[in-house]
């Protein structure tokens, strides 16, 4: 099928999902989730042929990404069955008003319609976005990356297969057969078909979107963020913060790609930091993190020197550009140049610096002295998220279920008229 008959297919799927219960979407999320791990032999399999054909072309870091195992499998089919625990949004009243006239006006949250999102080399986004969707009331049409086709084909089968089982299209959940860009093209495009494109993956991927779209759609995913250890911070909560932020898994965009030091303590925590992140992690045959200096840092420790793009860079991988700054609002000011809000901490013990952070930083998450690694949707309770919006209209932070409905207006009378 071409992608507008896939998103035909959608729209015409819809309505079985719009008459459908909380119950019955709760049983076909479990369905699913019964459905990827019964499959799992095949999605392996799959993902095998995809491991096998980026190997050499893609970075360590990405590949890890790519991989699937058993127990990630297991923990896509936990994730739909906690969205399946969530409360179903669709139907709640946000509001309601009583006129003096008698009208009751309810703002009532509603499904999108049909959900269509774009997103790179994550095979796991698969089964979230489709879950996610599915319970928010919305069929969902997804368009991976070329380098994950057949693990994602394999795991929308067997969703597919779950959908069936209790009695719903499978056309609620969708794959884009087409991986050129021209699939793309026509997601951006399809006035009337998609009612809310959500780009997933590299700032390339989100600026074409963004730039292109003639459907709705939200900003999501660039992350380069920021930990800024203040003079008054602990220095041992700042290197555990730090190293889990930077290295945990370097390859999501919740990770820290820039470090900000306070001169106060900079000749002092700069060694600890080069200690930690480089020397002590290649004793224990773990990846070292580059350290790439402004001349600042590079007068104190050995190490890369910065280059001009490298503190408006998304590495995604072992790589930490590290700057010296002389206050907390030449820090602020810094993430205000260079940021692209999504994810930001601080480390200090002074309470001013941190009501001067948390105030001052405008971006969709702001952490004071812990890691720039809860910006999540399941960290955060939602279940798993669609996306991290970095954008400010309609969503902002993890999208979860609520940030996927829209709403309308009900109003109940009894024969008034204006």
């Amino acid at each position: 099928m071409t992608t507008i008959e896939i998103l035909r297919a959608a729209r015409a799927a819809w309505p079985a999902l719009q008459n459908a219960d909380t119950d019955r979407k709760n049983a076909a999320l479990n369905a699913m989730a019964d459905a990827l791990l019964e499959n799992a032999g095949d999605i392996l399999a799959a993902n095998l042929l995809d491991m096998t054909a980026a190997r050499g072309h893609i970075s360590e870091v990405m590949l890890d990404r790519l991989r699937l195992t058993e127990d990630r499998i297991k923990a896509m089919a936990d994730g739909i069955r906690e969205v399946a625990a969530l409360p179903d949004p669709v139907g709640a009243v946000i509001s309601r008003v009583e006129r003096p006239n008698g009208l009751v006006i309810e703002r009532t949250r509603v499904a999108m319609g049909v959900i269509a999102i774009i997103y790179e080399s994550r095979p796991n986004v698969t089964s979230d976005a489709a879950a996610l969707a599915l319970k928010a009331g919305s069929a969902c049409v997804l368009r991976g990356g070329k380098e994950a086709f057949n693990s994602a084909d394999a795991i929308v089968e067997a969703l597919q297969s779950g959908l069936e089982r209790v009695g719903l299209p499978a056309q609620l959940v969708q794959l884009v057969q087409d991986t050129t860009r021209q699939s793309a093209t026509d997601l951006m495009t399809a006035v009337g078909l998609v009612d809310l494109l959500i780009p997933r993956g590299g700032a390339g991927l989100i600026k074409a979107v963004t730039e292109n779209a003639k459907v709705p759609c939200i900003q999501t995913g660039t992350g380069i963020c920021h930990v800024y250890v203040d003079s008054a911070a602990d220095q041992a909560m700042a290197l555990n913060i730090i190293e889990n932020a930077k290295t945990s898994r370097p390859s999501v965009c919740n990770a820290e790609e820039v470090l900000l030091v306070h001169r106060d303590i900079a000749a002092e925590f700069l060694p600890k930091l080069k200690k930690r992140l480089v020397d002590e992690r290649r004793a224990r045959g773990l990846n070292p993190v580059e350290l790439r200096l402004d001349p600042e840092a590079a007068a104190i420790i050995p190490g890369k020197a910065a280059g001009e793009k490298d503190f408006d860079t998304e590495f995604l991988d072992y790589i930490l550009a590290v700057g010296v700054v002389d206050s907390a609002g030449e820090a602020i000011a810094h993430i205000a140049k260079h940021s692209t809000g999504h994810s930001e901490a601080v480390v200090s013990r002074d309470p001013a610096v941190l009501d001067a952070f948390s105030r001052g930083v405008d971006s969709a998450a702001v952490y004071l002295n812990c890691s720039t690694r809860f910006t999540d949707g399941g960290e955060f309770g939602l279940g798993c998220e669609m996306g991290i919006s970095t954008q400010k209209l309609h969503a902002r932070g993890p999208m979860g279920l609520e940030e996927l409905t829209t709403y309308k207006y009900i109003v109940r009378g009894d024969g008034q008229v204006r």
